[in-house]
């Protein structure tokens, strides 16, 4: 088990992603195939004339998604500079259909630089995992729900222990190792996150949205591979047989990804 960064030790080895992977999807994660997941579970919740704001963009490659999908104005907001740099050069790419409607800056959710109840929806990916411990990360929850308008949607796709652990049983069942968790995330307590802000936000739907394909990608794929005593690189998500298991509907929870989407009632 290796021990957890520090916040500093977190954002150095995002900077690091940030300028390996420019402009590309794996700046954020390399598993493109479950970004996709992610990001069409976001874009449900997106309609016309939304004002949204994306927290922990990276390098905007989900940002400029769901702004092609929808007619909504977004920001997208990193904590790393190299992030937001490549995410403007992302952006002049699209810049006749975007013009107007999607913006980057640098800035971190602990320390918003933005009104209280500006926002219809806010988007938080993968973010709260890279906080470093709990008081952080619902410090970030409370900074992200204080931007958003009374009856506002907040959308929160996370690593989940709950998930990551039966991810791990299901694998270890079959023989498989355990897969760690990495020493910059911090998986979050679905229950106490739910708990914790039950005061001012209304618990819509939990989508396990990475179960079916992480049974797939994490526990057929590694079996099939020793049966037929293949000897297949597990880092690359982009194997045709990973874009399969991406089409199958979402069922269980052996996901470690789940999007909470969660309303703003009170405060």
């Amino acid at each position: 088990m290796h021990d957890k960064y520090t916040l500093n030790q977190i954002k150095d080895y995002w900077t690091k992603q940030a300028q390996k992977h420019e402009m590309s999807y794996a700046a954020s994660w390399s598993d493109k195939m479950a970004i996709h997941l992610e990001i069409r579970e976001i874009s449900n919740y997106l309609e016309t004339n939304d004002y949204v704001l994306d927290i922990g963009c990276a390098n905007g490659y989900s940002t400029i998604q769901y702004a092609l999908k929808k007619d909504i104005t977004i920001i997208g907001v990193d904590f790393v500079s190299e992030m937001i740099e490549s995410a403007k050069s992302a952006l002049g790419g699209h810049e006749n259909k975007l013009i107007n409607r999607v913006k980057f800056a640098v800035g971190n959710v602990l320390d918003l630089n933005y009104e209280p109840e500006t926002f219809d929806k806010v988007i938080a990916t993968r973010l709260l995992i890279n906080l470093g411990d709990w008081q952080q990360q619902l410090k970030g929850i409370k900074a992200c729900v204080n931007v958003l308008k009374k009856d506002g949607i907040l959308l929160l796709s996370e690593g989940t222990i709950q998930g990551w652990k039966k991810l791990n049983s299901l694998r270890t069942e079959w023989g498989l190792e355990a897969l760690p968790m990495n020493p910059f995330n911090q998986y979050i307590d679905q229950n106490k996150l739910i708990e914790s802000i039950s005061s001012y936000m209304e618990l819509i739907d939990i989508i396990n949205f990475s179960s079916t394909y992480y049974i797939g990608t994490r526990v057929l794929r590694p079996l099939l591979a020793k049966a037929l005593d293949m000897n297949i690189d597990y880092t690359n998500h982009n194997m045709e047989i990973n874009r399969l298991f991406s089409l199958l509907p979402a069922y269980g929870d052996y996901g470690t990804e789940k999007l909470f989407v969660l309303r703003k009632v009170n405060l």
